[in-house]
């Protein structure tokens, strides 16, 4: 059993370095033709705050670390981003229908509310990113001024979103 050992591991590292050379596509765009900010009023205050527990996960615009230039680490964050982004993004935000975009506000407060946003595995790293109290209330205000703004200003049919089939 011992012979088998040293050429598994090997093995083990010749795989290492090989991987690394299979790198995902970067999240990084400057395209924010449907941003958020195109249609919505972002308070300063609150920008800061989408920027820094959001944006990296919940934008085209993802700030790497530098342990995302080794692999497999980099192909779980390229996973968990493209999930993030499924979930909201904010740079394509304006593309939905204002449906949509009603039910993504909806989203952040009950998010923000219930814990789950930013989640803790993002924030046990990056700690800037973890919000107070009054930082999720900001959010939390904010975006339910932007669903009153809706509401105002459009149907009530027009803002809820209809489930296909």
């Amino acid at each position: 059993m011992k012979k088998y050992i040293k050429p598994i591991l090997w093995g083990l590292l010749v795989i290492l370095v090989l991987i690394q050379f299979i790198r995902p596509a970067r999240n990084q765009s400057n395209d924010e033709t449907y941003g958020i900010h195109t249609k919505y009023a972002v308070p300063q205050e609150v920008d800061a705050i989408l920027k820094t527990a959001c944006n990296d996960c919940h934008s085209n615009n993802t700030i790497y670390p530098w342990y995302a230039n080794v692999q497999p680490v980099a192909w779980w964050l390229a996973n968990h981003v493209e999930e993030g982004k499924h979930h909201l993004n904010l740079s394509e935000f304006t593309k939905s229908r204002v449906a949509v975009q009603n039910h993504k506000f909806d989203e952040i407060i009950d998010m923000i509310k219930e814990g789950e946003m930013p989640m803790t595995s993002y924030t046990l790293i990056h700690r800037d990113a973890v919000m107070s109290d009054a930082q999720k209330q900001l959010v939390i205000d904010w975006a339910q001024s932007m669903m009153d703004t809706l509401k105002s200003q459009y149907p009530a049919d027009s803002l809820v979103l209809k489930r296909k089939g």
